[in-house]
């Protein structure tokens, strides 16, 4: 049986952990909170910003980027914990972010409203240089979800829940990308946040089949840890899986997830982070 175990209960919806510095960082939705948490459980809010989606990313540099989605703006937190403007992405609608180590920020954007009902438009993903340039880098995903990279940076996946896929590009010098592939065809798979391990296989979190899952590239399903609620995003900390997960209520309804139903939970993995 898949040791589970709880680090952190009674939030609302959870995504976008990382860690850095030793501590778990995450994004709480309901709450417009950024929240840094320590392996025995001690928590505290680092930054309040009203947007939902909320994701976040670290600079080489150690400040935290903020994907403030509302107001169509990436925000950076500064040493002294404030937090001002990184640059301007335009209309609102952005979601997930990830960084390599040239300072280069990528933003995705879903072309729809899905919590209005509006029908499906593909989404986006933009580049932002370390000058606070935006440009446009990838089209055509039906829902882009969670980012991550490769273990040498060479490869940026995407997670693309509606066509239940995780795609992938190839990262250019000059940050743009190019030689779009399916990466893993997933079924019924579900991918939201996504992490690479050290052999550069994926943890995708799903969150209507409630679950975490390991996959190579071409799909082989390397591991699952099924849980009791819908898993929203993952990431590695040493050979810890952390997963963020609530009770999921559906998109257009009143909560998303059922209230103090998240929870940070920690799962034992075999294959380190990188």
């Amino acid at each position: 049986m898949t040791e589970v175990s709880t680090l952190l209960t009674g939030r609302g919806l959870l995504e976008s952990p990382h860690i850095h510095g030793g501590r778990l960082y995450f994004s709480d939705w309901s709450a417009g909170e950024v929240v840094a948490v320590d392996l025995s459980g001690r928590s505290e809010v680092v930054a309040r910003v009203a947007s939902l989606p909320l994701c976040t990313e670290w600079l080489p540099d150690g400040r935290l980027l903020i994907v403030s989605s509302a107001e169509g703006r990436l925000l950076s937190r500064e040493s002294d914990g404030s937090l001002v403007t990184y640059a301007d992405l335009g209309a609102p609608g952005w979601n997930d972010i990830v960084v390599d180590d040239r300072a280069n920020a990528y933003v995705n954007r879903i072309g729809f409203a899905p919590m209005s009902g509006e029908d499906v438009r593909p989404g986006f993903v933009h580049l932002v240089t370390p000058d606070g340039a935006v440009r446009e880098v990838a089209d055509d995903l039906a829902f882009p979800n969670g980012m991550t990279m490769t273990v040498d940076g060479s490869t940026l996946i995407v997670a693309d829940s509606y066509r239940h896929q995780l795609v992938a590009f190839t990262v250019d010098p000059d940050g743009s990308l190019s030689g779009r592939r399916v990466w893993a065809d997933l079924g019924e798979g579900a991918p939201d946040g996504i992490c690479v391990d050290a052999e550069n296989a994926v943890w995708y979190a799903d969150v209507p089949n409630r679950r975490c899952v390991r996959v190579a590239e071409g799909g082989t399903v390397l591991r699952t840890v099924s849980l009791d609620r819908g898993a929203f995003a993952c990431a590695l900390g040493g050979r810890t899986l952390f997963v963020t997960a609530a009770r999921w209520q559906g998109m257009t309804g009143g909560e998303l997830v059922a209230p103090g139903s998240g929870q940070v939970l920690t799962v034992p993995v075999e294959v380190p982070a990188p």
